[in-house]
């Protein structure tokens, strides 16, 4: 029982790191930001910091694999449900934007994640294609329905990607669109374009 809560208490803590580095992040760029002033953030002294991570590698790597996580576990959801394509997508972009938005995942993690060393790239960009094949799989069900129209399915779920991840970069909590005013109009451009 004592090391069941002593592992979630470090899982907590490891959040709370993420949390503090993936503000700095989105402040900073990753190239701008330092372990010290993560640390800083976080009222850490800068060896407590190493204790979790041992880099800001490590820690931009953390962020990406925990959103990417979140992101397939919802995606798998969705594309195993019983509603129609059309309506897969429209929950599969909110849900996107629910997970990269949040004071976690609104890092420049998703854009920035080529930083990574190159064996750490490969298990990320592992994920992020297995994440885009639950697109392509929900966009080729709505070509199958006749409810989108033939198209290049990889260049679609490209696409769409594109749109959602780039929000990382001028989205704002208080700029006046909430995350459902931003998720409705990105999903239903992107329908516009691809309706039957």
């Amino acid at each position: 029982m004592v090391q069941t809560a002593t592992r979630s208490g470090s899982e907590a803590r490891r959040t709370a790191i993420l949390r503090g580095a993936a503000d700095v992040f989105r402040r900073k760029g990753f190239h701008g930001a330092g372990m010290r002033e993560i640390a800083e953030g976080l009222s850490m002294a800068p060896g407590a910091l190493y204790y979790y991570f041992e880099s800001k590698e490590d820690l931009l790597y953390a962020c990406q694999m925990l959103s990417l996580k979140r992101l397939l576990r919802s995606g798998r959801a969705i594309a195993a449900g019983g509603e129609g394509a059309p309506s897969k997508l429209r929950r599969l972009v909110r849900a996107h934007l629910g997970h990269i938005l949040d004071a976690l995942g609104g890092s420049f993690a998703h854009v920035e994640f080529h930083a990574l060393p190159e064996p750490l790239l490969r298990k990320v960009v592992s994920k992020r294609d297995a994440y885009e094949g639950l697109i392509r799989r929900i966009l080729r069900a709505g070509i199958a329905e006749g409810a989108f129209r033939e198209t290049d399915e990889k260049l679609a779920a490209l696409s769409l990607l594109g749109a959602l991840n780039w929000t990382v970069v001028w989205w704002k909590p208080e700029g006046g669109r909430d995350l459902e005013a931003v998720a409705s109009h990105i999903a239903e451009t992107f329908l516009t374009g691809i309706s039957a």
